[in-house]
């Protein structure tokens, strides 16, 4: 299958060279390329896209708020948005994870990581290490809001399931997890499948957020 990918940055250069790499691989289709977040809301308005790989800092409309738009949908044909971001750009990366963003990469990272990232992106996974999630939840929580708010969807989960959630947001694997609870690693992986669906979110990077904001975990603890 074939995995449609629209480029969004405001640099050409930027643009052309993410382009020559995505159409060097049989699976991968550049279908749109957009100049800001204004635009490609208009590119993807008419053009069916699996992933976006989204800039944050642009001109009229930046990564972070065409990513809430995108992401507020919340429809199965919605694509997943990869953002990009720079060394000193991370509280733009951990803003665009609230938006809906399904994970972020450095611009400077190999380009094999980048189509690997792209190709975990439209399996539905998260392209962000679970420890470099924490991290990032940890030093910036205070953009998580003052207080934490209780989110009645948390009570459909299980004790097992409340646990594994747990650990997800302090950073643990799957398989750290199984070696942490007792059970196989591919019985933690349903348990997060089961998660995810209950909670009604795409990967385990809002997962993580949420455990956050509802203060199932406490930043720095």
């Amino acid at each position: 299958m074939t995995i449609r990918v629209v480029i969004v940055d405001d640099q050409a250069l930027v643009r052309a060279g993410f382009r020559m790499v995505l159409d060097s691989q049989p699976d991968l289709e550049v279908v749109g390329e957009a100049i800001d977040g204004a635009d490609a809301l208009r590119v993807l308005a008419r053009t069916e896209a699996d992933v976006v790989v989204m800039d944050v800092r642009m001109p009229t409309m930046d990564g972070v708020e065409a990513t809430r738009r995108l992401c507020a949908e919340r429809s199965a044909a919605a694509p997943r948005v990869l953002v990009l971001t720079t060394f000193d750009t991370e509280a733009d990366a951990f803003a665009a994870l609230q938006a809906g963003a399904s994970g972020f990469l450095l611009k400077n990272v190999p380009p094999e990581d980048l189509l690997a990232a792209i190709r975990v992106v439209a399996q539905g996974d998260s392209v962000v290490a679970p420890s470099i999630t924490r991290r990032l939840l940890d030093r910036f929580a205070g953009q998580l809001g003052t207080a934490p708010r209780t989110d009645p969807r948390l009570a459909q989960l299980t004790e097992r399931e409340r646990e594994v959630l747990l650990l997800v947001a302090q950073g643990l694997s799957n398989g750290e997890i199984a070696d942490r609870v007792h059970v196989a690693e591919a019985t933690v992986k349903t348990h997060v499948g089961r998660i995810l669906a209950k909670l009604q979110l795409r990967d385990r990077v809002q997962a993580v957020v949420l455990a956050y904001e509802s203060g199932l975990v406490i930043p720095g603890g």
